[in-house]
């Protein structure tokens, strides 16, 4: 096991870690320092356990927050990646007026008698 050295509200102790756990306690030590310099500073001197605990406490109301608001956000995600994929969108084709339709079938009409009447000159009576 490995010994540090940590301060934590201006007292010195000596932890033990699991060996590569160095920098993990240390960084954890900072963040309770932080809070107990600060506990401190506005509520002035106070004993060792009641600093300590004080300090773990805020560090744990924040956890907790942070919690909550990292599963609202997986909520979300999850929200996201379960909706359906959006919609394409909706393309217009125009409409063609009933007139302009008959109109088009007689037109039509009239070029296939043409084309008939054509043809029977063409060919004459008797075929």
């Amino acid at each position: 096991m490995a010994e540090l050295d940590i301060t934590i509200g201006g007292r010195a102790f000596r932890v033990a870690c699991q060996p590569g756990g160095e920098d993990a306690l240390i960084a954890a030590a900072r963040m309770l320092d932080a809070e107990a310099v600060e506990l401190t500073r506005a509520l002035g001197r106070m004993p060792d356990v009641t600093m300590m605990l004080m300090a773990g406490l805020v560090l744990a109301d924040r956890a907790i927050a942070q919690e909550a608001e990292l599963s609202q956000v997986r909520a979300q995600a999850a929200a996201l990646a379960n909706r359906p994929p959006p919609r394409p969108e909706r393309i217009e084709v125009p409409v063609i007026p009933p007139e302009v339709t008959e109109t088009l079938a007689e037109l039509a009409a009239r070029a296939e008698a043409l084309a008939a009447e054509l043809e029977e000159r063409a060919v004459g009576p008797l075929g």
